[in-house]
């Protein structure tokens, strides 16, 4: 059999001029083979063909009908679920090992004869012109706030032209978080564009049918203020939102890499996360400096000013002095009790207003069925009935940090329920009208030296303005790193 090498070397020997005898002989080939190999002018592995006969019997051959019939009315089945079926069809007759073969056999039927695939067809884009954004969920990321995991959602927002990003941390998929991360990004970008593509948004509506037409209101109304023509993509195509979902991708991988070398995934605050978070999209977005330059060159002007995010409720004061908003309790002061109030929604908290003035601030709850109850709102009347205090159903609120639960467990096992409840109230009363953080620090130090704790021995240590040094607070001398020379002096003992 010819190998290459040998048509090869009797080509090089022809193009040096020698007769077909010498180079047939210099390419060890008979002279009649030489001419042949001459006149085809390809080599050997050119020239071979295609084995198209099986060089074992088939041992599928009798039931490959069956098997693309199958496939036909349901194209969405596996290789392994048929498989499966015919092991149990025929007992014995298909190893495990034959598995391979079987879905080789359904992958060339595949490609010849199953349905058509679908196809993406790339879009051209142009400058200034389209913009998507969506939800997306960093979890794998780990990230935590002071040891504790932070459970968050990006808003990401992208322009496909130049791929210039943004994203805000949000606690939910709502329209308040989709307002303030639309238009933190465009008024971070200093333009607006034409067209503005999102999914169906279906998460961020509610089920009923009145919030759906108030979303829809809502969403229309953020997009015309900006003068931004708005599209949905279809329903089941994310692909057609495709860039954004990329953009989700390159996101929380330059995320990861940057918390890798950064050393640590925890923050002190979710501030400082917003800020690493930042720089890591600035990152990204240097590198596309030209492109963008070319996009904002064409980009839309910004409104006079931003459309207030922020959902109004008007809500009446219970006599719990508590209000609930969207399905959760929050507390405002006692003295608003049976007053209405207006509370304004916005991403990530709440504001609460009567009479035109902001009354109360407090973060939003994310979920459904919680709640939050301030102290300070209700104590003075607790202190007055303190037999509602054993079975308060917000009673677990009322502990604002670990010592003042500590302090009501010590007074439970030297007092009896009532006085050890009229005990605690009071050291809270303290807290509320003084400084939780001058009583917190009180307990402590009663704690440390093992001291009996009431609401007088507090009140006294209070007065006294005793401060607590904190671990930051520690101070450390400056070492004189001269006396290390004395060491180095002749006859100086170790």
């Amino acid at each position: 059999m010819v190998e290459n090498h040998q048509v090869r070397d009797l080509m090089e020997a022809l193009g040096e001029g020698k007769t077909l005898a010498e180079a047939a002989a210099k390419a060890s080939m008979s002279e009649n083979t030489a001419r042949r190999w001459r006149d085809l002018g390809q080599a050997p592995d050119e020239v071979t063909r295609e084995r198209t006969y099986r060089t074992r019997e088939d041992p599928f051959d009798d039931i490959w009908d069956e098997t693309f019939e199958l496939l036909g009315g349901n194209p969405g089945l596996e290789a392994n679920t048929i498989f499966e079926y015919l092991q149990r069809k025929f007992p014995g007759r298909f190893a495990d090992g034959q598995l391979r073969t079987f879905q080789r056999g359904i992958k060339v039927w595949r490609a010849t004869d199953g349905p058509p695939k679908e196809v993406f067809f790339p879009q051209v884009h142009v400058p200034g012109v389209l913009s998507e954004s969506d939800f997306t969920y960093p979890s794998d990321l780990g990230v935590t706030i002071a040891g504790r995991p932070f459970d968050h959602v990006l808003y990401h927002f992208v322009l496909t032209y130049s791929n210039w990003e943004h994203a805000t941390i949000c606690f939910s998929e709502n329209f308040q978080a989709l307002s303030e991360g639309f238009q933190n990004a465009i008024w971070r970008l200093g333009g607006v564009p034409k067209e503005h593509r999102t999914d169906r948004l279906s998460t961020a509506v509610h089920n009923d049918v009145a919030s759906r037409e108030e979303f829809t209101r809502n969403y229309n109304a953020l997009l015309s203020h900006h003068r931004v023509k708005g599209f949905k993509i279809q329903a089941g195509e994310p692909h057609e939102n495709g860039d954004i979902e990329q953009a989700h991708n390159r996101l929380k991988k330059a995320l990861d890499q940057a918390l890798m070398l950064r050393g640590s995934r925890d923050f002190s605050s979710i501030e400082e996360y917003r800020r690493f978070m930042e720089g890591v999209v600035e990152k990204l977005n240097a590198g596309r400096r030209d492109r963008f330059e070319e996009e904002h060159r064409v980009l839309g002007r910004l409104p006079l000013k931003r459309l207030e995010s922020a959902e109004r409720l008007d809500v009446k004061v219970g006599g719990s002095s508590t209000i609930r908003v969207k399905k959760n309790t929050y507390s405002v002061d006692s003295r608003l009790v049976g007053e209405k109030v207006q509370v304004r929604i916005h991403m990530d908290h709440i504001e609460v207003w009567y009479a035109q003035r902001r009354v109360d601030c407090f973060p939003r709850l994310r979920g459904a069925g919680k709640h939050a109850v301030n102290y300070r709102h209700i104590i003075d009347m607790l202190v007055r009935k303190p037999g509602a205090f054993a079975n308060y159903r917000y009673r677990e609120d009322l502990f604002p940090t670990i010592r003042f639960r500590m302090a009501y467990d010590a007074l439970k096992r030297k007092k009896s329920g009532k006085a050890a409840d009229r005990e605690y109230l009071a050291i809270l009363h303290l807290a509320a009208n003084e400084s939780e953080a001058s009583v917190d620090a009180c307990l402590a130090l009663l704690f440390d030296l093992d001291a009996e704790i009431d609401a007088e021995t507090v009140g006294d240590l209070v007065k006294l303005e005793l401060k607590i040094a904190a671990p930051q607070d520690v101070t450390v001398d400056e070492v004189d790193l001269k006396s290390y020379d004395r060491l180095l002096l002749p006859g100086v003992s170790e």
